[in-house]
C-alpha cells in the first residue's frame, strides 16, 4: 500500500500505549521505544507533534459513569495527559530528541500554555511538540484535542496509533473474520459507527480534510514503515479523494 506524502504530521497516542505488561501505568522501557519510534520518523524530516491520552492513569468518562462529577473528572482526566506528556518528553530527550510540551490548562513550573504560533515556531526549529490537556476543557475527549490541534498545526495528516493495524468492519479481537479497509471515507466511520475516534474527532477532519491514518503502533518500526508506504494501515479520506485513488 503506497502512502501519500506528508510533511508535518501529528501523531495520536492512547494512553494506555505507554502501559507495561503488568499493569504499570507508565513502563519507562515501553514508553521509550514508543520514544523510539517518533525519533525513528522524526529522524526521516518530517515535523512532529503529538498528543497522548490519559486512560492508563485516569478515565474521566468512566469515572463520571461511577459517581464523579463529570466536568471534575474529565479535568483530572486532561491532568493525567500532561503526566503521559512528561513522560513522553523525557523519553525523547534521553535519546537527543528536542521537544517541548505544551498545556491547554497553564501550568508555569512544568510546561509552556498553548500558544499556536509559538508551537509552529517548535515545529519550524526541529522539534518535537507534545500537546497535554486536550482542548482545556471537560466534555471532550482527546481525539477532539488531537483533531484540533492538527488543523491549527496545518497538519498534512493526524496518525491514530493503536493496538490494531487498522480499522475492520467489526471488532478483530473479538470477532475472527473481521475484514480490514485499506481505505474508507469520513462518512462511513460516522455513518458505520466504527469506533476509531469519537465522532466530532472524525467529523473535524474531514471539515477541515485532513487524512486519518490508523496504524498499529505497537510493532516496532511501524511507524516509518507506514509513511514509506510498506506498513499497513487504514487512511480515512473524503469520498472524492477515494475515487480518485482508485482511477
Amino acid at each position: 500500500m503506497t502512502s501519500p506524502k506528508y510533511k508535518r504530521i501529528l501523531l495520536k497516542l492512547s494512553g494506555e500505549v505507554l502501559m507495561g505488561p503488568d499493569g504499570i501505568a507508565i513502563d519507562p522501557a515501553v514508553t521509550a521505544r514508543v520514544a523510539e519510534e517518533i525519533a525513528d520518523v522524526k529522524a526521516q524530516g518530517y515535523e512532529l507533534c503529538v498528543v497522548v491520552g490519559g486512560g492508563n492513569i485516569f478515565r474521566g468518562l468512566a469515572a463520571a459513569a461511577q459517581g464523579f462529577e463529570r466536568a471534575t473528572a474529565d479535568y483530572m482526566g486532561m491532568l493525567a495527559t500532561v503526566m503521559n506528556a512528561l513522560a513522553v518528553q523525557n523519553a525523547l530527550e534521553q535519546i537527543g530528541v528536542d521537544t517541548r510540551v505544551q498545556s491547554a490548562i497553564p501550568m508555569h513550573s512544568v510546561c509552556e500554555p498553548f500558544i499556536r504560533r509559538r508551537a509552529v515556531r517548535h515545529l519550524e526549529k526541529n522539534r518535537v511538540v507534545i500537546f497535554a490537556a486536550g482542548v482545556g476543557s471537560p466534555f471532550f475527549t482527546t481525539d477532539s484535542g488531537a483533531a484540533l490541534r492538527a488543523a491549527e498545526m496545518n497538519c498534512d495528516a493526524l496518525f491514530k496509533g493503536t493496538s490494531v493495524d487498522g480499522i475492520y468492519d467489526a471488532d478483530p479481537k473479538k470477532v475472527a473474520g473481521a475484514s480490514r479497509f485499506e481505505t474508507i471515507s469520513y462518512n462511513t466511520v460516522l455513518s458505520k459507527n466504527l469506533k476509531v475516534m469519537d465522532a466530532s474527532a472524525v467529523a473535524l477532519c474531514r471539515d477541515s480534510n485532513i487524512p486519518i491514518v490508523v496504524f498499529n503502533i505497537r510493532e516496532h518500526g511501524n511507524f516509518a514503515a507506514v509513511l514509506r508506504g510498506e506498513g499497513v494501515s487504514t487512511i480515512v479520506t473524503n469520498e472524492q479523494e477515494m475515487i480518485d485513488a482508485r482511477v
